[in-house]
């Protein structure tokens, strides 16, 4: 049986603006980009989550939430800086990390012999350590596998912990709202509650089989998750599953044209975050991302399609009438394969 950490900053941009500048503690605040120029928030505090602010909303949607907030720039460079303190903290207990991103990773603790080989005593104690060191907190959850230690640190934030033992997962998970299962999003939530499944006690009745007719693929993994199965293993060596680039417009592109002229400087800079990468990516599946007026958006990827500045053009072209709707966001990118086939061929693509 493992015992695997998930470590998750509180409000992490946010509370490390809320240490260095203690005027900012007790207001709403957010981090993000200016309302003027198109700006999303990155994060906020829980005193601006209590007015509905939440982290990838317009700053200006945000400031109509709370007139009160107050948002000030990223600092990205302290960010990063006492996110590689934190996993520091965390090697010192188990190399086995994992990180998600800069306020969040896993650790699996299986075998460290530390606090007398207790996940419990290793969490509370990063937890501590984290606190004392940086002057920020951390939630953690601590269970047998990544789906459910995810959901606990979650359970009691901020500041908390929650441990799920190995006896207590199936009744856990009987009664856990299938909106909590990671990659159920509105949609498949809205398709699963419309079939009268609400709790994973409530999915267990469906068979693998008809879960799979219903759902495709993630049909298996509902099964799965369902009855608090994860066996996916820590990935220590990250690798990248896709490259993209994203700009929001400062006026909204009115029109499916406006969107075709706007598509060369980004392809540009995809190809050269693509040239950036190490050998062993292959990019394999070109997709493109708008995000419409009325902040609704909807991504398009075609395996086979052509990585040229024509191929993304049919792409936005297929994609706009979607909404059909002025444009904030464009986003251009690729999904990638790691394994030995070089890059070289599919960059040249793009000259």
């Amino acid at each position: 049986m493992r015992k695997i950490i998930h470590i998750d900053c509180d409000c992490f941009f946010a509370a490390l603006e809320m240490r260095d500048d203690p005027r900012l503690r007790g207001r709403p605040l957010a981090v993000g980009g200016d309302p003027g120029k198109r700006g999303v928030v990155a994060t906020c505090n829980y005193e601006a989550r209590a007015y509905g602010v939440r982290s990838a909303m317009a700053s200006a949607h945000a400031r109509k939430l709370c007139p009160g907030l107050l948002i000030v720039p990223p600092r990205m460079a302290v960010y990063r800086e006492v996110s590689l303190v934190i996993h520091a903290i965390m090697l010192e207990y188990s190399e086995l990390l994992e990180p998600v991103s800069l306020d969040e990773a896993y650790l699996d603790v299986t075998d460290s012999r530390a606090c007398r080989g207790s996940a419990t005593l290793i969490a509370e104690e990063i937890r501590r350590r984290v606190r004392e060191t940086l002057g920020i907190t951390v939630s953690a959850g601590v269970a047998p596998n990544r789906f459910l230690a995810k959901i606990a640190s979650d359970w009691n934030k901020p500041d908390g912990i929650k441990v799920i033992l190995p006896e207590q997962v199936d009744a856990f998970v009987a009664a856990l709202p299938v909106d909590r299962l990671h990659g159920v999003g509105k949609v498949t939530a809205a398709r699963l509650h419309a079939l009268g499944v609400d709790s994973c006690g409530e999915l267990r009745v469906w068979q693998r089989e008809q879960l799979l007719r219903e759902f495709g693929r993630f049909g298996e993994r509902l099964w799965e998750l369902a009855r608090g199965i994860d066996e996916r293993p820590m990935q220590v060596e990250r690798r990248r599953q896709s490259v993209s680039v994203e700009h929001t417009f400062e006026r909204d592109l009115p029109d499916l044209a406006a969107c075709l002229q706007a598509l060369p400087p980004l392809l540009e800079q995809l190809a050269q975050r693509l040239g950036r990468l190490p050998e062993h990516y292959r990019a394999c599946k070109p997709f493109i991302k708008l995000k419409f007026d009325d902040f609704t958006q909807t991504t398009l990827e075609q395996a086979g399609a052509a990585m040229t500045p024509q191929g993304y053009a049919e792409l936005c072209r297929q994609a706009w009438p979607r909404g059909a709707r002025p444009v904030r966001l464009i986003g251009v990118g690729v999904r990638l394969d790691s394994n030995l086939t070089p890059l070289g061929e599919q960059l040249s693509l793009f000259d």
